[in-house]
C-alpha cells in the first residue's frame, strides 16, 4: 500500500497554532531521530500522532515543547518561536509525559498549584479545584504523591499540565498502563477541553482511541512523517473492504477463470476472501458471484468487513520505504 501524502496546502496563519518547518534531530552518535519534519497543527483540533516504538514520536514532542533542541528547522507555538521566544511558547503548552515523575513528598494540591505558579499565573484555587474534580482527584488533594497508585499519579500529571491553562496540550502515551476508569475520565476531559478551544496532540498505542477521538492523524516512521490526513479521508483512501465467502465444499486452489479478482483461499479451502474498494462505482462483487455460479461453486455465507485504523497503521509502518518514499506531509 503506497504512502499517502497530505494536501500540500498549509493551514492559514490564523488556523495553525503549531508550525513545524524542516525540523531534524541528530544525536551525537549520529542517529537521526527526526528527518525534515513539516507539520501544521490546527487550532482547536485533536491530532493523533501514531508510530511504532522508536519512530520519533516522543522526540518530536520533546523538540516542540522545548525540552530538546532540534538540529535544524524552526517551530512556533501560538505564534512564538520556541527558541527565540521560549518562555512565551512554553507558556502556551501543557505536557503530559510518559514517565511518572513528580514531587513525591508534596501533596496533590501543592504540586498542581506550584506548577501553575511556575508559568507566572496568579493563584486560582477555584480553577485548581475544578481540574482536580474533573480528574477524580479532589478526595486526594491532601494526599502525598508517593502514597498514590500509578493511575492516580497519571491523573496528577494531567492536572499539572493543565494548571496554567495552556492553549496546546500534548499527551504522550497518556493511556499507557492506566485503568479503564481513568481512560474514560481522561477522554471525557479531552473532549471538554477541545470544546473549550484547547488544541490536543496525543500519541497512543490504543488505536481505537485515536480512531474515536482524533480529527486528524499523522503517522511517523523511522523519523519521517509519512502521512498527515483527516481521519475520515485517511480511512477512505487507505481503508479497504473484504467480502468473505464461505463455501459449501473446499477448493484446492482458486480456479483460473476467477483469476481476474484478487481472491485469497483460506480455512482449508472453505473460504474465499475478496478485497475491494467500496468507493468504486463497480465493486466487482456481482460479477464475482455470477462467476462462482458459472463455475458451479456453491457458498453458504457472505460476510463483509471494513478495515480499521489499526489495519491501516500496520500496513503503513510495515511497507518498504525504499519502494514508497514519503512525500511532503504538511497540512
Amino acid at each position: 500500500m503506497p504512502a499517502v501524502a497530505a494536501s500540500p496546502t498549509s493551514a492559514s496563519p490564523d488556523d495553525a497554532i503549531v508550525r513545524v518547518r524542516g525540523v531534524s534531530k541528530t544525536y551525537a552518535g549520529g542517529f537521526q531521530a527526526l528527518k525534515n519534519i513539516d507539520l501544521d497543527i490546527r487550532r482547536g483540533e485533536i491530532f493523533a500522532l501514531l508510530g511504532p516504538n522508536g519512530a520519533g514520536k516522543t522526540t518530536l514532542i520533546s523538540v516542540v515543547c522545548g525540552m530538546s533542541n532540534a538540529t535544524a528547522g524552526t517551530i512556533t507555538a501560538d505564534g512564538h518561536d520556541t527558541v527565540r521566544d521560549y518562555r512565551a511558547a512554553r507558556a502556551a503548552i501543557g505536557l503530559v509525559p510518559q514517565e511518572l515523575h513528580t514531587d513525591s513528598f508534596e501533596t496533590v494540591w501543592a504540586t498542581v498549584s506550584f506548577s501553575r505558579g511556575l508559568f507566572g499565573k496568579a493563584p486560582n484555587p477555584a480553577y485548581i479545584e475544578k481540574i482536580l474534580k474533573d480528574l477524580s482527584l479532589w478526595d486526594k488533594k491532601d494526599a502525598k504523591i508517593l502514597a498514590l497508585s500509578g493511575g492516580m499519579k497519571r491523573r496528577v500529571l494531567i492536572a499539572k499540565a493543565l494548571s496554567h491553562e495552556p492553549k496546546i496540550l500534548f499527551l504522550d502515551e497518556p493511556s499507557a498502563g492506566v485503568d479503564v476508569e481513568l481512560r474514560h475520565d481522561m477522554w471525557r476531559l479531552v473532549r471538554a477541553l477541545r470544546e473549550a478551544g484547547t488544541t490536543i496532540i496525543l500519541t497512543t498505542h490504543y488505536l481505537e482511541e485515536a480512531e474515536d477521538m482524533a480529527d486528524r492523524i499523522g503517522v511517523i516512521r523511522k523519523g519521517e512523517l509519512i502521512v498527515v490526513e483527516d481521519k475520515h479521508v485517511l480511512m477512505r483512501k487507505l481503508g479497504k473492504k473484504e467480502l468473505a465467502i464461505t463455501l459449501q465444499q473446499p477448493l484446492a486452489q482458486v480456479p483460473a477463470p476467477l483469476a481476474r479478482w484478487p481472491l485469497a483461499l483460506s480455512e482449508g479451502g472453505t473460504r474465499l476472501t475478496y478485497t475491494f474498494d467500496s468507493h468504486q462505482e463497480d465493486t466487482g462483487i456481482a460479477a464475482l458471484l455470477r462467476a462462482l455460479q458459472e463455475q458451479g461453486i456453491e457458498f453458504k455465507d457472505l460476510h463483509s468487513s471494513e478495515s480499521s485504523l489499526e489495519d491501516i497503521f500496520v500496513s503503513l509502518v510495515h511497507q518498504n520505504p525504499a519502494d514508497n518514499p514519503p512525500k511532503a506531509a504538511r497540512t
